[in-house]
């Protein structure tokens, strides 16, 4: 697809740390726009059902920079087991071409 984007999810502890997470992201450029929304997660975790309030992490990359994506946010990541989900997206012709620029694509 010509005109192809990825969209990235992850969850962040609170506000602050999803701030951080996507500058730094925007600022490496491996995402062009990175949407910060609070949600309320309930999830198994070493056993237990668990509730929490966290911000959800919506990252909008080039294809290109997948790999090089999902090894920052490990890095930069609160969480020992972040969560991860990865899918591709068709998208605008005008869009596509700002994501390319935004994103150090090679």
């Amino acid at each position: 697809m010509a005109n192809s984007a990825i969209l990235a999810l992850t969850t962040e502890a609170n506000q602050q740390l999803a701030e951080q997470l996507a500058s730094t992201l925007v600022e490496r450029q491996l995402a062009a726009c990175v949407a910060l929304k609070p949600v309320t997660s309930i999830y198994r975790w070493q056993g237990q059902i668990e509730r929490s309030n966290e911000v959800q992490v919506l990252i909008k990359s080039h294809p290109t920079l997948a790999a090089a994506l999902e090894e920052a946010v490990r890095e930069l990541h609160s969480y020992s087991t972040p969560q991860w989900l990865i899918w591709p997206a068709g998208a605008g012709e005008a869009y596509a071409a700002w994501l390319s620029e935004c994103c150090a694509i090679s």
